[in-house]
């Protein structure tokens, strides 16, 4: 199996398959519910090179993965014996707060079935295209097939959150999914229909008076719905003799919550959406060029601890409420700032690693998947971040301001565009909500070129720099790796002393401080060296490239010469590196640590040869 390794590495730093409550997807991240937290290696599981980020966030313990998460999925649930056939409770484990145990909830609801949620919003953005554009008329019926095709799963929004909520709650989701079903069913939606006209005689059930609603689309009624229906299983399967469980308790369940929901739990949950979507929309109002800006600086960071979940009912209840949604395309100026960042980084980096990474980000970034480019590229680096956030708040205020709508929900991307377009044709709300697009787009990448990423360092020219006796600078140009990230155990567990990595960014080693060169290699692709005050430095270019036998090393010093600082020690090629295989990480250590109270390092996430990068305390 191509991702049994990944998946074997996954399960024993989340504590194994006993430590699984539940696991599921989203886009991009697995998503475990564990027993105990405090047995997952997050740190552990980060060095994998399979993983891009761990966040344990909203009661969950989630693996970034990328594109390809639903085939590490499959792959950890065939290595755990996990399987979909029965619910899963998740009444064990850390509780967590109230607000991360609703943020674990809806997503938990909403994630099964996030991708073909995302595609029929999709497909309605590009048949209202093919409307405008006149490539189809409503009428045909190459229209109709295909508006069936992308309007079923909002219309039966109940029967498929039925299923979802049933599972997420602990009970059988099949009764929930028929309670969900009785909500749409065509004699309820007639009965909705004939109460609303003029005259009608109301309904009653056990001559208790029924307010009918149209519940098709609907979210929130059948989640609550469905929580009463478990609760209520629960209930009767701890009375019921085992004889009877079988069909009693899906009867009581149904016989009791689907009148319930008509009567008490769909009029309430229904003015409680209406409330939501009024209530949002007042606030929208008020300012919505300050929503926009918010939205879209902020998004972004929400993403990352896993909060967004919190807003996505938000936005499918205003749909379904008034027909459109303002918070979406707020959105899409906060993806897209981001990959105008990763964008900005391609065009100016000279590393062949980081520009390929940067460049397969902006593509995934632009189908609305910025994980990898948050994770992989910008955050690292920090201004990136940084700049896509200020950039993201720029677009989402002119889009905010441009009153600008979706009329179907998706995941913000490059297709949001076609679902911005209202049902009476092309008008200046869809152009704004472009513009502020292209703006977060065009602003983020041209300031992420400017000053989103360090200078090269001197070509020839030595740095002259001032050294304290317990100053380590940085031997190389490139970006800062915490040495337990480093993919080689020997030195990630500290056995070899304290320190830093660096992957470099160009092709020279210069001298940290003043000394002189105690050992170098056969291979040259290491070097040992001795400062005048005592300090003891190894410096390790890449895993494992004593491998190449010396090749793509070249040698300027040799052992016993005296050094000062930003005196060029090595030189090699990183491409060659690169082609033959080999991690550039570059570990810095103090072979000595043990003869200093400390070790810290002291250089930001990228450095400059020749700047300060590591401090040593004395005991």
């Amino acid at each position: 199996m191509e991702y049994q390794a990944l998946a074997k590495d996954i399960l024993g730093h989340v504590g194994g398959k006993e430590n699984i409550v539940s696991l599921v997807h989203c886009a991009t991240r697995l998503r475990f519910k564990l027993k105990e937290n405090q047995k997952a290696d997050a740190e552990g599981l980060k060095t994998n090179p399979g993983v891009i980020m761990v966040v344990e966030s909203g009661g969950q313990f989630q693996v970034v993965i990328g594109n390809h998460v639903h085939d590490v999925w499959q792959a950890v649930r065939g290595e755990a014996g996990l399987s979909d056939d029965a619910p899963v409770a998740d009444d064990t484990g850390d509780k967590g707060s109230l607000f991360g145990r609703l943020i674990d909830i809806v997503s938990g609801i909403f994630t099964p079935f996030i991708g073909i949620l995302a595609a029929s919003g999709i497909l309605k953005g590009l048949l209202a295209l093919a409307v405008v554009c006149g490539w189809l008329s409503t009428d045909s019926g190459t229209y109709k097939i295909w508006f069936a095709a992308s309007d079923a799963l909002f219309f039966f929004f109940p029967m498929v959150l039925g299923y979802t909520a049933g599972k997420k709650f602990g009970g059988n989701p099949f009764i929930t999914m028929v309670i969900g079903g009785a909500l749409i069913h065509p004699a309820m939606i007639q009965a909705f229909e004939a109460s609303q006209q003029a005259g009608a005689v109301g309904d009653a059930f056990l001559g208790i008076p029924v307010t009918w609603f149209n519940y098709s689309s609907s979210v929130i009624p059948i989640i609550l719905a469905a929580w009463v229906s478990c609760w209520l299983e629960k209930q009767s399967a701890k009375r019921l003799p085992s004889s009877m469980k079988n069909f009693f308790t899906p009867l009581i369940c149904l016989a009791v919550t689907v009148p319930l929901t008509f009567l008490v739990i769909g009029p309430i949950a229904t003015w409680l959406s209406q409330l939501l979507a009024n209530g949002y929309q007042w606030i929208y109002v008020l300012a919505p060029w300050l929503a926009g800006a918010a939205m879209g600086a902020l998004w972004q960071v929400c993403v990352i601890f896993g909060l967004h979940w919190g807003l996505v009912p938000l936005m499918i209840n205003n749909l379904a409420v008034l027909g459109h949604d303002s918070m979406l395309p707020m959105l899409l100026p906060a993806v897209f700032g981001q990959v105008g960042a990763a964008l900005g980084v391609f065009l100016r980096s000279r590393d062949a690693r980081q520009k390929m990474l940067a460049g397969s980000s902006v593509t995934a970034g632009i189908f609305g998947i910025t994980e990898p480019a948050v994770y992989g590229v910008n955050l690292p680096l920090r201004r990136p971040f940084i700049f896509g956030c200020v950039a993201g708040a720029i677009g989402g205020a002119i889009v905010g301001f441009s009153d600008t709508h979706v009329y179907s929900f998706g995941f913000a991307n490059i297709f949001t565009v076609a679902q911005m377009i209202p049902p009476g044709g092309v008008d200046a709300t869809l152009w704004g909500g472009i513009f502020g697009t292209l703006v977060a787009l065009v602003l983020s990448c041209v300031m992420t070129l400017v000053a989103g990423m360090p200078g090269r360092a001197a070509e020839a020219t030595p740095v002259a720099v001032t050294v304290g006796e317990n100053d380590v600078l940085s031997p190389m140009t490139g970006t800062v790796l915490a040495l337990d990230q480093v993919p080689d155990a020997t030195f990630a567990s500290g056995l070899l002393g304290n320190g830093a990595a660096i992957i470099p960014s160009d092709n020279k080693v210069i001298a940290p401080f003043a000394g002189e060169v105690a050992s170098l290699f056969a291979t040259k692709h290491a070097i040992g060296l001795l400062s005048d005050s005592g300090i003891e430095v190894l410096i390790h270019v890449g895993i494992d490239t004593v491998k190449l036998d010396g090749k793509p090393f070249t040698a300027h010093v040799k052992v016993g010469d005296k050094v000062q600082p930003g005196d060029l020690l090595l030189e090699f090629d990183r491409q060659a590196i690169i082609d033959a295989g080999y991690d550039l990480a570059t570990p810095i250590i103090i072979s000595n640590s043990d003869e200093y109270r400390d070790v810290v390092t002291v250089a930001a996430t990228a450095v400059q040869a020749g700047t300060p990068l590591l401090c040593v305390s004395h005991q």
